[in-house]
């Protein structure tokens, strides 16, 4: 609290063009300002080229489900998108925008989003709660020409397949081929689940539960409000070709791997005990994970992950947005494809690979400066690949430009903090008297 009081919020606004005194607005504003103006009016592909829109992305938020606050509301939500957009500039070099909106109804909060699309590069959508935020993002996909990414869906999905990846091969089976239980079915799992059909896991082996009891093709109360759940119900119709039935016990007996994104304390040890040998167990509900990691090693688990920076195998979105979104800046892309995402997730499993895997270790760490740079380019380059991307550049023009943008944001932080315009913790009083 005394820090975020002292700092006054997390980002600002400062010149990126020279001003060497008031002649110089006569170029930047008026009159010189028309040229650039007339030129996007005739061209309006000109406006990536002449303004900051190419670097610019708004995070997009309702606060009806930040972090582990619940609905907390758009006001609420500040604070932590400011803290996402910190990621995002000191991690990617990506301008982020918070936009916390006050509604809570979907059609809203698309239309809103649509009629900002003129001033972005792209639109990070955040903390919104389950089915809306589902609707949200497919409406928002089909309508805009600019990326829209729905982190806590995409963003969790690419991480958690990256590590799934490394996991299977540390304990030497093939993902494709595992039997998965899925604890929880909100906005990460299901995604989860749909980024690990797509990757090729076999979805009759993944058994999915939410908190009325694992999905099944005769799960009633889900049919009946399909057209609202149609992913949870889609799950329900591809899944559990064993027809498995019960609740998380049930769901976790004979798995190879569990996927948790549901709340914390809920897997009891014994239910571990159940599963398969070399059990791989993702417990990522934060700050209290779904079983502590060392219940689940005492249980039989050979690897363990979780959301928490404290403890070893941390699954964290961090690894994936802001690289994925230099990438898709850089190449102009017009959307993020499940491939682009299955692509940065094997290119984060491989530079872990690259880098030797361990049961204590089988993800990059966040402030590994260079894995941002290969999310870049895997993101770039499957755009490309794919025919979605609007600017063609070679791999070594993604690497270096991606690199030095990067490098260039932290180096501007660290030198506003060497030249005292961004305070120190203990300078109140250079602040103006915030308490």
């Amino acid at each position: 609290m005394r820090l975020h009081a002292l700092c006054r919020g997390k980002m600002q606004t400062l010149p990126k063009c020279p001003i060497r005194g008031f002649e110089d607005f006569a170029v930047w504003y008026s009159p010189g300002v028309a040229a650039p103006s007339r030129a996007i009016a005739a061209d309006p592909e000109a406006a990536w080229r002449l303004t900051s829109k190419a670097n610019t992305i708004a995070i997009v938020t309702d606060g009806t489900r930040v972090l582990g606050l619940g609905d907390i509301g758009p006001l609420a939500a500040l604070p932590v998108m400011e803290g996402k957009a910190l990621l995002f500039k000191y991690l990617g070099g990506v301008d982020a925008v918070p936009i916390c909106l006050a509604t809570r109804d979907p059609d809203e909060l698309v239309r809103v989003t649509e009629l900002l699309q003129p001033a972005f590069g792209a639109i990070n959508l955040e903390d919104i709660a389950q089915p809306k935020c589902f609707r949200v993002l497919d409406t928002l996909r089909a309508r805009l020409q600019i990326p829209v990414w729905h982190d806590d869906q995409q963003g969790t999905a690419t991480a958690l397949l990256a590590g799934l990846l490394n996991a299977a091969a540390v304990v030497g089976k093939d993902p494709r081929r595992m039997r998965i239980a899925m604890v929880g079915m909100g906005a990460a799992n299901v995604a989860c689940y749909r980024l690990l059909v797509h990757s090729g896991v076999d979805p009759g082996g993944i058994v999915a539960c939410d908190r009325t009891g694992i999905l099944h093709k005769h799960r009633e109360d889900l049919e009946r409000r399909s057209d609202e759940y149609a992913d949870k119900w889609r799950v329900c119709l591809e899944s559990n070709a064993d027809g498995v039935t019960g609740g998380l016990r049930e769901a976790l007996r004979g798995t190879d791997a569990c996927v948790a994104f549901a709340g914390p304390g809920i897997i009891d040890p014994a239910w571990v005990r159940t599963m398969a040998r070399d059990a791989i167990v993702f417990a990522c509900a934060n700050p209290v994970p779904e079983i502590w990691p060392w219940q689940a090693t005492e249980a039989g688990a050979r690897v363990v992950a979780t959301g928490r920076s404290d403890f070893p195998n941390q699954l964290n979105n961090s690894l994936v947005f802001p690289g994925l979104f230099r990438g898709v800046l850089d190449v102009r892309a017009r959307t993020v494809s499940d491939e682009m995402a299955t692509a940065v997730a094997r290119a984060l499993s491989g530079f872990a690979r690259a880098r030797g895997l361990r049961e204590d270790a089988i993800l990059p760490r966040m402030d590994d400066w260079e894995v941002h740079v290969r999310v870049a380019v895997a993101a770039a380059t499957e755009a490309q690949a794919q025919g979605l991307a609007r600017v063609p550049l070679t791999t070594h023009q993604i690497e270096t430009g991606a690199r030095a943008v990067m490098q260039s944001a932290r180096d501007a932080t660290t030198a506003l903090m060497r030249a005292g315009l961004i305070a120190a913790p203990g300078a109140e009083g250079r602040q103006g008297g915030a308490s």
